[in-house]
């Protein structure tokens, strides 16, 4: 009798880990950002994250179930880690219906219209968050100031970010050095006090996220030493050529999404470049265009626009930018 031997698709050797474990060791790591959130703008931080989250998992669930009619995955926590970089993205003091908006947006078009987890070529996260940000501009860019350590939230104080303030002050001919004594120091970006979005409060925080997901080894150094390391030295040029309208490049790591952007959106599995050259290369356009868009856009912020726009390369960089197959000898000449 003649044995038939079934061979299944590479790859044929297997890990421990699973999409599961993986969404929810994002979730760990984003903890220390988002208790950092809700230590300076108070109940509106936990409000528009408990909000965007169970909106996306609702959508997700409501999209399976009724129109494709296909297996419920919500319980793999993609849906909730979007939830959360989606409300990281946005102002403490967004309106219900702006993050319900959003998340349909991330999960319904950016996500599910592609066919769900694995397929979408853009960030949903991110795609929600500048779909809102076009859409509702102003709600969008009404940042909410800390009050002060463990004062919580003030709905009535609202001002521009430290990014803002530079860009429109440089614009209307105010020297760098009387702006600069207008925005946070040092100290005050590392640990989170300023106005901007959750997820552009502490450094610190976000640092922290990161070193446990290099730990863990939910991701790599690849992406986001490119990203911050390319920003650092563009800006370093641009600050060392004219120090009286670039600001410098510690600045420009410390204000804005950069840190989110780099270790949390950057380095999503589906929608970033599968091998490590690549993935230097990825995190340097993103660097790049970052600066780009901060410096001579009309945003005073471009790290999702940026990001956005190096997913659109993703696949052609998968495709030409590979790893030498193992036991290939490489021809001279």
């Amino acid at each position: 009798m003649t044995s038939i031997l079934n061979v299944s698709p590479s790859p044929h050797v297997h890990g421990t880990e699973t999409t599961r474990k993986l969404m929810f060791g994002v979730v760990i790591a984003l903890l220390p950002a988002l208790f950092a959130s809700v230590f300076f703008f108070g109940t509106g931080a936990i409000i528009v994250t408990a909000t965007s989250v169970a909106a996306c998992v609702l959508f997700e669930y409501l999209i399976q179930r009724f129109m494709l009619r296909k297996e419920v995955s919500i319980t793999d926590g993609s849906a909730i880690v979007t939830g959360l970089l989606l409300a990281f993205n946005l102002p403490s003091n967004t309106p219900l219906f702006i993050i319900v908006t959003g998340a349909f947006v991330a999960i319904a078009v950016a996500k599910m219209t592609f066919g769900g987890l694995g397929n979408n070529p853009f960030n949903p996260a991110l795609v929600g968050r500048v779909f809102l940000l076009i859409s509702f501009p102003v709600q969008m860019t009404s940042w909410p100031v800390p009050a002060g350590f463990a004062t919580g939230y003030t709905d009535a104080v609202t001002g521009a970010t430290p990014l803002a303030v530079i860009k429109e002050g440089i614009k209307n001919g105010e020297s760098l050095s009387a702006l600069m004594a207008k925005v946070p120091g040092t100290v005050d970006l590392l640990i989170g006090k300023m106005g901007g979005s959750m997820g552009e409060i502490s450094a610190l925080a976000l640092l922290a996220g990161f070193a446990y997901m290099l730990w863990k080894k939910i991701i790599t150094w690849h992406i986001p030493v490119s990203v911050l390391g390319s920003i650092a030295v563009f800006t370093s040029v641009l600050w060392l050529i004219n120090p009286d309208i670039y600001a410098p490049p510690l600045f420009h790591l410390l204000a804005g999404g950069v840190m989110i952007g780099a270790i949390f959106m950057a380095t999503d599995y589906v929608t970033s470049p599968m091998n490590p050259r690549a993935m230097i290369i990825y995190g340097i356009g993103i660097g790049v265009l970052t600066v780009i868009i901060r410096v001579w856009g009309a945003y005073p912020e471009g790290v999702s626009f940026a990001i956005l726009i190096m997913n659109a390369f993703v696949p052609l960089m998968n495709t030409y930018i590979k790893p030498r197959r193992f036991g290939e000898e490489l021809k001279n000449g």
